[in-house]
């Protein structure tokens, strides 16, 4: 009885089948690389409405106040240096390993502090940001995981919570951190990593400081231009940024450093006009913010605010608005990715938490 002989692919049938799924590949990869990006905006939006939550649980301790580690009469003294001259300044406690407290102590001291310390270099840090002339901007909006404010979260510096799941860079920094029991650790070869999310340091001031009628006016030059507002201040809660990601990680085009930063650091949320953070807004909501859309918000405020004889007619400070004496560019807007690029908001927000930094949310 003959065999039947079974019959082996040709050529072009597995030509055919390579093709297919070649096809298939084609179509299902960037829909599975969207269904991921789509993943990683979300949990970004998740970690927000966390520190959102212990952003709320602070008020509700501090008469509905902002966030700060700066004694609101510090204005009345004219700043730091004369401040302590006969007050103690809190030290700025970041975290605790298993044998030591670390923070930051200001001075110099009057007798009674403890410790006694040397200088205000450090000063700035406990401000919302550094508002000196011809200083780089930063401060403690860039730190709301020093320890009396992750107290309210989950009381450790070093969470996952505290950075997006797409700031690669960053991850990949403190990946040697996060598993310590104590949620900190100090590196003095590598420094602090700083969070992803950043608050609305205008938001943090009085919110004269930034004034659309007055000017900027320097917090030293104000009694109480150190004092945090109340949640109650803000007049545009749906349209006034109060946290976001710091670093251009949506929508993000050319290489992941600018080079205009030494040492070589990730472009900024506002250094790109396709740039579209995700954002925490006041009235609790979460959603992503374009700067394009930012920009065309600003656009169509100065001209509706035309002739109205406002210092500040922009919804920020800096060029091409309104610029800070020291700050001519406003918020690195010099190490921008592409020149399209030209806003402040969320950093320089004009009138503070009483401005806002788009006319309607996406």
């Amino acid at each position: 009885m003959a065999t039947q002989k079974s019959r082996a692919f040709t050529i072009v049938e597995l030509l055919v089948v390579v093709a297919i799924i070649a096809l298939l590949l084609g179509i299902l990869l960037p829909a599975i690389q969207k269904a991921r990006e789509t993943s990683l905006i979300t949990q970004s939006a998740a970690n927000l409405k966390n520190l959102g939550t212990a952003n709320m649980a602070y008020a509700a301790d501090y008469s509905d106040r902002q966030f700060t580690s700066t004694p609101e009469d510090v204005g009345l003294y004219g700043g730091c240096q004369q401040y302590l001259t006969q007050n103690c300044l809190p030290p700025l406690l970041v975290g605790r390993d298993e044998l030591l407290y670390w923070g930051l102590w200001f001075g110099p001291a009057p007798t009674g502090c403890t410790p006694p310390t040397v200088t205000c270099d450090f000063f700035f840090v406990a401000q919302a940001c550094r508002l000196d002339p011809g200083q780089a901007i930063f401060g403690l909006f860039r730190g709301p995981n020093v320890e009396s404010f992750n107290n309210y979260v989950n009381g450790r510096y070093y969470d996952k919570l505290y950075w997006a799941p797409k700031d690669r860079w960053n991850l990949d920094g403190v990946q040697g951190y996060l598993q310590n029991p104590s949620g900190f650790t100090y590196n003095a070869d590598e420094g602090l990593w700083f969070s992803t999310y950043c608050w609305s340091p205008a938001a943090m001031w009085n919110p004269d400081v930034f004034s659309s009628k007055l000017g900027f006016q320097h917090p030293d030059t104000l009694a109480a231009g150190y004092r945090s507002p109340s949640f109650s201040q803000a007049k545009y809660p749906d349209t006034k940024t109060h946290m976001l990601e710091h670093f251009w990680l949506q929508n993000r085009e050319g290489g992941e450093f600018s080079p205009c930063f030494d040492p070589p650091t990730p472009y900024y949320f506002n250094h790109g006009y396709n740039s579209a953070p995700v954002t925490l807004w006041f009235d609790g909501h979460v959603s992503m913010l374009g700067v394009g859309t930012v920009m065309e918000s600003n656009q169509r405020v100065k001209t509706q605010q035309a002739g109205s004889g406002l210092v500040n007619s922009g919804l920020w400070w800096g060029a091409p608005n309104a610029s800070i004496p020291g700050f001519p560019w406003g918020y690195n807007q010099d190490c921008s990715y592409d020149m399209l690029v030209d806003s402040s908001f969320h950093i320089l927000t004009t009138d503070g938490i009483r401005g806002r930094d788009v006319v309607q949310t996406q």
